[in-house]
């Protein structure tokens, strides 16, 4: 598909933790974005630090959006919001039950937060003592 990307990104920013697994959990919450994004939408990635030394990375889309309800079941494996749409879609239902998996593993929480018609925001946010500190020059 065909969409407006925008990023937001503190090149200066790092986070401690296995890499492969962390950049399976950025990808995973990117492409669902894309996934779940119209044509023609836009989808912003933001990486900053926050006021209490920690970091957050967010994914915020114009898509579809999730119904509240479906909200709290999102990270089950296999769990979908729609499943006449998953084989036109693609994925197998475990892109944000691994996400979770990896937060935790990395003292991270998944935040999720959505309005059907309008689009959502998918975000990991990392704790201080997981951002790397840069080396006195």
């Amino acid at each position: 598909g065909r969409h407006v990307l925008e990023w937001h990104v503190d090149e200066t920013l790092d986070v401690l933790g296995a890499e492969t697994e962390l950049t399976s959990a950025l990808s995973n919450l990117l492409t669902n974005a894309v996934r779940y994004t119209p044509d023609g939408g836009t989808i912003t990635v933001r990486w900053e630090r926050e006021a209490d030394g920690g970091a957050r990375y967010s994914v915020q889309d114009t898509g579809i959006g999730i119904p509240a309800r479906h909200l709290p079941r999102l990270t089950e494996r296999f769990y979908r919001v729609d499943r006449g749409r998953s084989r036109a879609v693609g994925g197998t239902g475990l892109g944000l039950a691994i996400t979770k998996h990896i937060a935790m593993r990395h003292d991270a929480e998944l935040l999720i937060s959505s309005e059907q018609g309008k689009g959502s925001v998918f975000a990991l946010r990392f704790p201080p003592d997981r951002v790397a500190v840069e080396a006195a020059a």
